[in-house]
């Protein structure tokens, strides 16, 4: 039932149980109030728990900010101790469990304590560690300043919520929240007796929790297969076991209430031995043998009553035979067997919400039984129950005896109705934000199990109710679920809601990055729906994770990056550094028609080791002198060029930089550097390599204009350089060569020269002049067959030295050719 349906306190206080609304919440008897709005500190900021919009934060104002919480007197922190304990059951009151024989461990308990020590008792899941800690709890009363202060750890894997749970115990906090800073100034001054038990961390974490209060002295409970401490944080170690047989006796005498018969000795014998003495187990077993004498009607003046005739029971009583050994060990499935129908309907839904019993007064609404809510005390008495802080949950190994047996068939219908039943409740006017608080971890189970309809209304009743608690870690785990369960479903809206409310939650708690995150995604969601009062509260608090980030960045030391040793090392460029002409001497005239001190080349300076002595440089200016330090290179390539177009690039760049200043000329230049050398020498190669083309191309262009000779051999003067001395094949697919333009040839030819060089071979120098256009006179000859040469000349510079060139003249029928043969 949602919230704007009218419910008044009337119809709340029998569910309910809570006080009527708080102050904050203007809502008239009999009317439903508006929307519940919360204003809280939280750290430097002022919190406004908005259900409607979503939270509002901004800075705390100038001359509001809190004062110094003071410490709760003895009564206040008795008072608040009483109610972090579990509610007393209505019904007639449950008889004490007897305390086990636990004398020696309570008193070096007590003992290590009241030095100072902390101790970690250890024990398995029902060896009485609640009990023990209750009876150490009064023995340590006046130990320590502040008192004893009772914690539960379930559920708490990093100490941040319990440290904020402990100041608000001790403190007179009031709607405040403190940054990490002030709350760990605060909890430094704290010096108690705390009592921590169901202890779920360690290591690491709980390293933190005891380094942040150092003046207090912790007793933590825990089961074996809890995290260990580490080995610096010197905590005592207090292993509690098994009770021997004659406890174990004693202990199922004062829980069936009479003594035992010899057989009922014999079978307590054999279930100590299988249970290892726990005194758990006894518990349940003394429930067993009570539910055995009730059934064989062992009573006295149940005896002597004669039975009517429309009673329903038989004359004689049914003998119940004594549990079997493994009944008495699970003895779960025997024990719920024999309760009420609202008890058995209470542990069905315990078995829904992962073993957490909502609280008795919820119970008559959720089973559908007036009087349900005396079942807690029935589960109790039958060792079915176990206390956990404010609330009771299933025993161990209690939930999985159940399950077994088909209590958990209808676990999904079960949670759903709790969940529907908590949304309800939880967006309540008369509700306090504090009641919801003490019932979070129902609360989350049945968020956990609903559908994601029931689970989106449920958060969003719920998150703001806890974020107003100061119950932040239940806030998280609620938003993070809501949001989960709104995107499953397409409420775009309700799913905007819950990323605006992580991302001030996590403006809280200064984590900058997952409030930007988170606030991002609202603002996008929002303006997809054109939602202006969301958008604007996300943009505001947007605006303040921005300023939070610059003043962080502002309150850095800037970052210095220097460049590395070898780097400055190898740096080919350098720049230059003016010096005042005041620490430099006179300079000389310079003579007329000298290049000025400005124009003078800049002469590159080796680099200087970090630390080491720097010579002067030897001025030549009254203007200025110029000091060479080199920094990292400023060339843009990292490797040596190694094609012609990189050399020419290097060589000929297209936009040339400015010359650097003068700089003086040392006494003896420095050597080049071997990666330079090597520049220079491809350079000269491809300039080399670009005149010959150029000449090769310029006789082709020349031979052209000329008409061939009418009489005599051609010879070719034309170069015909090869890459190899392979002749080229030419496939059947390919077009037919054209035949070679044929140059003049040249006026003289001598034996032993030809006019083209060895293939292989570079020529040792360019012709400085080109061949007559005119040719010879000379007898005709028949058309030149080409050579077989390559498709394209490609010089191949080498080290070798000159070619002889031998000019061979081949006849062979009608055609005449020169072909160049290498001088071997």
């Amino acid at each position: 039932m949602d919230r704007t349906q009218g419910q008044t306190e009337q119809h709340e206080q029998p569910d309910g149980g809570s006080a009527p609304a708080a102050p904050t919440a203007a809502a008239a008897p009999g009317t439903a109030g508006p929307a519940r709005v919360v204003s809280l500190t939280a750290g430097e900021f002022a919190l406004t728990v908005n259900p409607v919009d979503g939270s509002e934060i901004e800075p705390l104002r100038p001359g509001t900010e809190p004062a110094r919480p003071a410490k709760r007197a003895a009564g206040a922190r008795a008072a608040r101790t009483a109610a972090a304990r579990p509610p007393a059951l209505p019904g007639p009151a449950a008889p004490a469990r007897p305390l086990p024989a636990r004398e020696e461990e309570r008193e070096r308990l007590v003992r290590l304590l009241g030095r100072g020590r902390s101790v970690r008792l250890t024990g398995p899941s029902g060896s009485g560690r609640t009990a023990l800690l209750d009876a150490v709890a009064d023995r340590c009363a006046g130990l320590a300043p502040d008192g004893v202060v009772r914690l539960s750890g379930y559920g708490h894997q990093q100490p941040g919520e319990l440290l904020h749970t402990l100041y608000a115990t001790v403190y007179e906090a009031g709607q405040q929240r403190p940054g990490r800073a002030e709350l760990l100034a605060r909890v430094r001054e704290i010096g108690a007796v705390v009592l921590l038990d169901d202890l779920e961390m360690g290591g690491t974490a709980l390293d933190e929790l005891m380094r942040a209060t150092p003046e207090c002295a912790y007793l933590l409970a825990a089961t074996p297969d809890t995290r260990a401490p580490s080995d610096d944080s010197h905590i005592e170690e207090v292993f509690l076991g098994g009770l021997g047989k004659a406890d174990c006796l004693e202990l199922l005498e004062a829980g069936v209430g009479r003594p035992l018969t010899d057989e009922e000795t014999a079978w307590a014998g054999d279930l100590r031995f299988a249970s290892e003495g726990l005194p758990l187990r006894f518990v349940q077993a003394a429930a067993l043998l009570r539910q055995r004498d009730e059934l064989n009607h062992s009573d006295e003046d149940d005896e002597e009553e004669e039975p009517g005739v429309f009673e329903e029971r038989p004359r004689d009583a049914v003998h119940v035979p004594l549990p079997t050994l493994a009944e008495g060990a699970a003895p779960a499935e025997l024990l719920a067997s024999r309760v009420s129908e609202s008890a058995r309907a209470a542990l069905r839904i315990a078995c829904a919400l992962g073993g957490e019993l909502p609280h008795h007064a919820h119970l008559p609404a959720l089973v559908g039984d007036t009087h349900a809510d005396t079942a807690v005390a029935e589960l109790l008495a039958c060792g079915l129950l176990t206390p956990v802080g404010t609330r009771y949950r299933l025993a161990s190994g209690v939930a999985r005896q159940l399950e077994e047996v088909g209590y958990g068939d209808t676990a999904s219908e079960e949670a759903r109705t709790a969940a529907r039943h908590y949304a309800w409740w939880t967006g309540h006017a008369s509700v306090v934000p504090e009641r919801v608080a003490a019932e979070a971890d129902a609360v989350l189970a049945a968020l956990a199990g609903a559908d994601v309809v029931a689970a989106v209304l449920l958060a969003r009743t719920a998150a703001p109710a806890f974020a107003a608690s100061l119950h932040w870690e239940a806030w998280e785990r609620v938003l993070r679920s809501g949001a989960e369960a709104a995107r499953k479903a397409g409420e775009v809206a309700e799913q905007a809601y819950f990323h605006h409310e992580l991302g001030v939650l996590a403006l809280c708690e200064e984590r900058l990055d997952r409030a930007r995150a988170e606030l991002e995604t609202s603002i996008g969601l929002r303006g997809a729906l054109a939602d202006k009062r969301g958008t604007v509260a996300g943009r505001r608090a947007l605006a303040l994770v921005v300023d939070r980030e610059t003043a962080g960045a502002a309150a850095s030391p800037p970052l210095r990056l220097e460049a590395p040793a070898a780097a400055a090392a190898a740096a080919p460029e350098a720049v230059t550094v003016a010096t005042p002409a005041a620490a430099a001497p006179k300079a000389a005239p310079v003579p007329k028609g000298a290049p000025a001190a400005s124009e003078a080349p800049t002469t590159k300076v080796p680099p200087v080791a970090r630390g080491a002595r720097v010579a002067p440089v030897v001025p030549v200016s009254a203007e200025a002198v110029t000091r060479m330090t080199p920094v990292v290179p400023v060339t843009g390539r990292s490797e040596a060029p190694t094609t012609l177009s990189e050399v020419f690039e290097d060589a000929f760049p297209l936009n040339p930089k400015p010359a650097p200043p003068a700089a003086p000329r040392p006494a003896t230049a420095p050597a080049p550097a071997p990666g330079r050398r090597r520049l220079v020498l491809l350079a000269g190669a491809g300039a080399l390599a670009v005149v010959t083309l150029g000449t090769v191309v310029s006789l082709a262009l020349s031979s052209s204009d000329t008409a061939p000779p009418a009489q005599g051999p051609a010879v070719s003067a034309t170069p015909s350089v090869t890459e190899s001395a392979t002749t080229g094949v030419t496939s059947g697919n390919d077009p037919a060569p054209e035949p070679p333009v044929s140059a003049p040839p040249a006026e003289t030819s001598e034996p032993g020269q030809s006019a083209a060089p060895t293939p292989g071979r570079s020529p040792a120098r360019t012709p400085s002049r080109r061949p007559s256009p005119t040719p010879p006179k000379s007898p005709p000859a028949t058309p030149v067959s080409p050579a077989p040469t390559s498709a394209e000349p490609s010089p191949t510079p080498t080290g070798t030295g000159e070619p002889t060139p031998t000019a061979t003249t081949t006849q062979t029928g009608t055609a005449t050719a020169v072909s160049p043969v290498a001088d071997r």
